[in-house]
């Protein structure tokens, strides 16, 4: 009787930017992708891999890594944005090109690879083995709207005029309601460049994924639907706070911060009972005139909190 043949299991490689907020949206996808039968491989760079631990919820998903240039120190030994994105746009792609080859020949072979919006450049390594390639944004498609006109010049920066923002699928925007890298043009150049290049080469992408649903944002969906392949595959929580089928994803997966569990309530034990508490921040504390004071939540990094 002839052995039955092995069933083949698409092979997919995903490659984050190595920032927490980047990485969590995408492991939490690759953990969604191997519960649907697929293999997953995360690749982090060489100094995220040393110092940082995996949640037992992403065992599942396999690790390998690649070099931004910088594996002693990560971002921090860059000597500017730019630095740290040109470096890891040179020698990124030639690990990335090694990590495939030798994955290639000890397999399983690599299908597919699901790359992050800014790291562009992936792309081009994908397409050289015949990948199907996919880019992966964080941001709401709202947001990468934006920036998509911005790259195109459809919206004229520096935004002096004080004219409303016209952008297809959303409402006139006061220039205050852009992000912060189009409304204060020039203020960061390097990470206004990150953003708005992840359109680079999109038009040679097979599919566009982001990290947002369809009813929250309907109209630009459809209409980045008509130029692009997209895909609405969030909100990219952990399956305990949504639908509960993968029953050991209790957490995102990886921190790169060390959480301080006791410093907010430390603060509020200090003050007199009943002038503070602890809550979500939504619409009506803030019509209430409840003074806010922020701190981060899911995948953001401390800077994020104002």
């Amino acid at each position: 009787m002839a052995s039955e043949e092995k069933v083949h299991k698409a092979h997919v490689l995903v490659l984050p930017y190595p920032a927490q907020g980047h990485i969590n949206p995408m492991l939490q996808f690759s953990k969604r992708l191997v519960a649907r039968g697929l293999r997953a491989t995360l690749a982090t760079t060489v100094h995220l891999a040393a110092t940082t631990l995996l949640h037992p919820s992403a065992a599942a998903i396999a690790v390998e890594t690649i070099s931004d240039g910088f594996d002693h120190g990560g971002y921090a030994q860059a000597k500017s944005p730019e630095d740290y994105l040109d470096q890891f746009r040179t020698t990124g792609a030639q690990t990335l090109t090694q990590l495939i080859t030798r994955l290639n020949s000890s397999g399983p072979r690599v299908d597919a690879l699901i790359y992050d919006g800014f790291l562009p450049w992936a792309l081009d390594v994908a397409q050289q083995f015949g990948l199907v390639g996919a880019i992966f944004f964080t941001q709401s498609c709202a947001v990468n709207n934006i920036y998509y006109h911005a790259y195109e010049g459809l919206i004229r920066l520096p935004l002096s005029d004080g004219r409303p923002v016209l952008v297809p699928g959303l409402p006139p925007l006061e220039p205050w309601e852009t992000p912060s890298f189009v409304s204060d043009y020039g203020s960061y150049p390097g990470f206004y460049e990150m953003v708005v290049n992840q359109f680079s080469n999109i038009e040679k992408v097979d599919w566009v994924l982001f990290n947002s649903f369809y009813e929250l944002e309907e109209e630009v969906v459809d209409w980045m639907a008509q130029k692009w392949k997209v895909r609405t595959i969030g909100p990219t929580l952990p399956s305990m706070y949504m639908d509960k089928q993968l029953q050991d994803d209790t957490d995102y997966g990886i921190s790169l911060f060390k959480p301080e569990t006791t410093s907010c309530l430390n603060w509020l034990s200090t003050k007199p009972q009943n002038q503070s508490s602890t809550s979500h921040l939504e619409a009506w504390q803030m019509s209430l005139g409840v003074p806010v004071v922020g701190v981060p939540v899911w995948t953001d990094q401390g800077t994020n909190a104002k």
